[in-house]
């Protein structure tokens, strides 16, 4: 029986990324991409930017806790080479061939900037397309990180093939349950703190994959038990309560700082309050969100869409308004939000009606595949 809260909690989790993309590309908070703001922290503070600091602790990390659950489900109905041969075409397609098929045009616009101080000028052709289709990776590098994940879960599936430790893990309350943020904190130290400048370690602190190791193999040995999920609904309340008096201290003491840099993801606080918004979206949406309806069963199908084609709508629209408009601020993030969750859906219909594109850009089979493919 297929479990609607973890649906609806992903797709639900999947518009707040859109929202927060648009408050991240205007951001003045030092934090890497996007355009700039409206001038500099902290003479325009830019409340606005509080957006990030409620929803980048935790919003990713659990995308990757319900991969996980996700993943456990469908390797009981589908054997492992299935299962892996359905995530490389879901996942990687779009992460490799769709970067030169689409996302390019999320490159040119990320390049913009550097174009015009004469970086690209004398290059050929060819190289400045592969340089705006690497640029164009963006939020794709989620569905890279996944697709890597999901083969080093079958390596470790190869280590529990009777399942005891994920039967094991069946058996934890809810202190247990609540005290594995620690295994969620011990991930974040594999960041890298003081990246050195040229080099891959800042790609690898963007990256992250160790750390999301942690929610996604959790996801499948623990969240994935019927038992925990109930335990965790229960609590509903409570788990709420806590993280939201967590992301209060945590904002009112930190606002202004970068809140993607090692430092502000490795403090304890930080990893805290995202920890427990991991749990308490998961109590909270089992405990009310567990029903379906024909927007929900129509996100359901179309998220994952409406999260590899979005960006290019924030990215080039978000640009020419603030390099060639005098827009006020406030009409720039009114018309950007709009466009984002209006041009995204028609966008993402458009190209998945055409096959070659469906299959480069979504990873999709000429026939679409129903809801019982290996996810």
């Amino acid at each position: 029986m297929r479990k609607h809260w973890i649906d609806n909690l992903r797709w639900v989790t999947v518009l707040l990324v859109l929202f927060y993309h648009v408050i991240y590309f205007y951001n003045n908070k030092g934090v890497f991409g996007g355009i700039g703001g409206f001038g500099d922290y902290p003479q325009c503070p830019q409340y606005q930017d509080v957006v990030m600091y409620i929803l980048y602790p935790w919003f990713m990390p659990l995308l990757f806790l319900l991969a996980g659950i996700s993943a456990r489900y469908a390797l009981e109905k589908y054997p492992a080479g299935e299962w892996f041969k359905a995530r490389t075409r879901k996942l990687l397609v779009p992460g490799t061939i769709g970067l030169f098929v689409f996302h390019w045009m999320v490159g040119y616009f990320n390049t913009a900037v550097a174009a015009r101080t004469g970086v690209f000028d004398g290059m050929p052709a060819v190289a400045k397309y592969c340089m705006m289709a690497v640029s164009g990776t963006g939020p794709l590098w989620f569905i890279q990180v996944l697709w890597l994940l999901s083969l080093v879960l079958l390596l470790v599936r190869a280590l529990d093939r009777k399942d005891r430790f994920w039967s094991w893990c069946g058996k934890a309350g809810i202190v247990p349950v609540i005290l594995l943020g620690i295994l969620f904190w011990l991930g974040s130290q594999t960041l890298i703190r003081n990246p050195r400048p040229e080099s891959l370690d800042g790609l690898l602190n963007l990256y992250k994959p160790l750390f999301y190791l942690i929610p996604f193999l959790l996801g499948y040995f623990v969240f994935s038990h019927d038992e925990v999920q109930e335990k965790l609904g229960k609590v509903w309340i409570p788990l709420l309560a806590c993280a939201v008096i967590a992301g209060g201290i945590l904002i009112g003491t930190t606002f202004g700082q970068d809140n993607t840099s090692p430092q502000y993801l490795t403090s304890p606080l930080n990893i805290l309050y995202g920890w427990l918004m991991c749990l308490a979206m998961m109590a909270w949406f089992k405990a009310k969100f567990d029903r379906t309806g024909k927007f929900a069963a129509y996100m359901t199908k179309s998220s994952f869409g409406l999260y590899i084609v979005h960006y290019l709508v924030i990215a080039s629209l978000g640009y020419m308004m603030k390099t060639y408009t005098q827009l006020p601020p406030l009409a720039m993030y009114l018309i950007l939000a709009v466009a984002v969750f209006t041009l995204s859906p028609l966008l993402y219909e458009v190209l998945h009606r055409i096959p070659f594109l469906r299959w480069c850009i979504f990873g999709e089979k000429k026939v679409k595949p129903s809801s019982d493919t290996p996810r």
